[in-house]
């Protein structure tokens, strides 16, 4: 299967650079698996397209200003040509880091930028007064390094006063103040922080809109994966087999296991909102051992692309996501390739708002 395949013209005008005033106003794009058939609605239609008896299942994990800029120290600086004075200056100049993902207390693996000059052993200091220290401790490819931080006492307080909300880099302008409310979900809970990247297709929602979910005899289940390089990182193999992702920090309590497994039991339909819990849910799934979803912490390295048996999922609510990235090929796994590209051709004829703060699709 090739990286190609996976490919459509997007209009640059059509990547939504801020939200809508209202959440739920966004527009719905309603595709039909089996038919390939689809429908123009809003999100506010969402509600009514859901059975009694459905199980939702949300993501509930919270952003945080994973973006910081810092200052390198310069301790690993190359020698600097004497005809060249302002090398120095630009070795301890300004670095951006993206916190992607903690492997320990005080590790974190991270995207540096600009990261080709910054090698193991340099410390970055972030703040004027270097609230934050970091030292790079190994070295990956396309900017990717594993960063431990001097201990303190309240490390993601420093954090939220120091770093910038995770815009992607399709948004062309810089973060502001309320895009820490906004590029958030309503139902994110403070104590599932760690996402370097909004699972957006929960962004459409509002309290008015989940009473009118339970209201209908819907049960909503929670999970999390804490979303980081294994969402977002671009797939640079034209053989998309053999594209490897990178594990990302999943956890599913004894409650939300046993509605999952209720419902499998009692053939319930399984409404995933987003691609982040629909590969929480196929990972759980696969190495539940036959015995449905083992409740408990992990990390998931699951690549869902077509072919995939899917175990637990049967219906998607998504954003519509970049040509030849690992998201696209999870819904064509689910819709199938050419019911994809087809739906979306559609929306781009219509004038879809895509990506983050874009308009959405239902898939059943």
């Amino acid at each position: 299967m090739q990286l190609s395949d996976f490919n459509f013209q997007l209009p640059e005008e059509l990547i939504a650079q801020e939200p809508l005033p209202v959440r739920s106003a966004s527009r719905m794009l309603h595709l039909r698996r089996d038919s390939g058939a689809f429908e123009d609605r809003r999100f506010r239609d969402f509600p009514g397209l859901l059975n009694p008896g459905d199980l939702l299942v949300l993501n509930n994990s919270r952003v945080f200003p994973a973006r910081l800029f810092g200052r390198r120290s310069g301790a690993r600086a190359q020698q600097v040509s004497a005809k060249n004075p302002a090398a120095r200056d630009f070795l301890q100049g300004r670095v951006e880091v993206l916190l992607t993902r903690r492997i320990a207390p005080q590790e974190w693996q991270a995207l540096v930028h600009p990261g080709r000059k910054i090698g193991v052993g340099e410390k970055i200091y972030f703040g004027e007064n270097k609230e934050l220290i970091a030292e790079v401790i190994s070295r990956g490819t396309f900017g990717e390094r594993t960063l431990r931080f001097a201990g303190v006492p309240d490390f993601f307080a420093r954090v939220e006063a120091l770093g910038h909300v995770p815009l992607p880099p399709y948004i062309d302008r810089p973060d502001r103040r309320e895009d820490r409310e906004r590029y958030q979900n309503v139902y994110a809970r403070a104590d599932a922080t760690g996402s370097a990247a909004a699972p957006t297709a929960g962004l459409h929602f509002t309290e008015s809109i989940l009473q009118a979910v339970r209201a209908r005899g819907v049960e909503i289940a929670e999970l999390t994966l804490h979303v980081g390089l294994g969402t977002f990182q671009p797939v640079r193999t034209e053989n998309v087999e053999e594209h490897k992702m990178h594990r990302e920090n999943i956890s599913i309590s004894e409650a939300a296991a046993q509605q999952i497994n209720r419902a499998l039991a009692d053939r319930r339909r399984i409404v995933a909102v987003g691609t982040t819990t629909v590969r929480t849910l196929e990972y759980a799934a696969l190495h539940g051992g036959g015995s449905g979803i083992q409740a408990g912490s992990g990390e998931a390295d699951i690549f869902i692309y077509p072919g995939f048996q899917f175990r637990v999922t049967g219906a998607v609510l998504t954003n519509f996501h970049l040509p030849q990235s690992t998201l696209l090929m999870l819904v064509s796994a689910f819709a199938g390739r050419e019911n994809i590209l087809r739906a979306y051709q559609h929306a781009v004829g219509e004038k879809y708002r895509f990506f983050s703060y874009g308009d959405c699709m239902f898939i059943e």
